[in-house]
């Protein structure tokens, strides 16, 4: 389904959310590549600063905005390491930006989170197609689903907080 390359983005995501959930943080990641394959920036979440808009998704439209043109955003990938919340996938869709493929959904995420008792998001949860229709999403990617699921557990097994991304 997807090439080693792609599944190489992929598992550097997982890496960035790893370091997010080290550095005390929620576990995101995410890699902007080019259509040639080239990786162009990352990002990990770093909300726990207390500013909630700092997902990695967020970050990585803003680069884009900044450094390439329309043409490269349009034929550039996105890929994460959870499904887009709202506020990115629109930030994503008002850039530009091509392609997503993510390891986990927002509905996966969603199971996970109740049955760890966390409490709902501020913001309610949507498929990144009903923020942009007509977008490229891929995912979920099963044979990676767990090790993000894992990060999750580990993180709400020692942070009890009242948001997610």
């Amino acid at each position: 389904m997807f090439s080693n390359d792609e599944l190489k983005y992929l598992h550097r995501c997982i890496e960035l959310a790893t370091e997010a959930l080290e550095a005390g943080d929620e576990p995101f990641g995410s890699v902007l590549v080019a259509a040639n394959g080239t990786v162009l920036a990352e990002d990990r979440n770093r909300v726990a600063s207390g500013d909630r808009t700092r997902h990695p998704e967020f970050e990585l439209a803003r680069w884009a905005a900044v450094n390439m043109t329309p043409r490269e955003r349009a034929a550039a990938t996105v890929f994460t390491s959870g499904e887009h919340c709202p506020m990115c996938a629109a930030a994503h869709g008002w850039v530009g930006l091509g392609r997503i493929v993510y390891v986990s959904s927002s509905e996966q995420l969603v199971t996970w989170l109740t049955e760890l008792g966390v409490p709902a998001p501020p913001v309610r949860p949507l498929p990144i197609q009903e923020i942009v229709p007509g977008l490229v999403v891929e995912g979920p990617v099963p044979d990676l689903t767990e090790q993000v699921h894992n990060l999750h557990r580990r993180f709400y097994g020692i942070h009890r907080v009242n948001s997610t991304t």
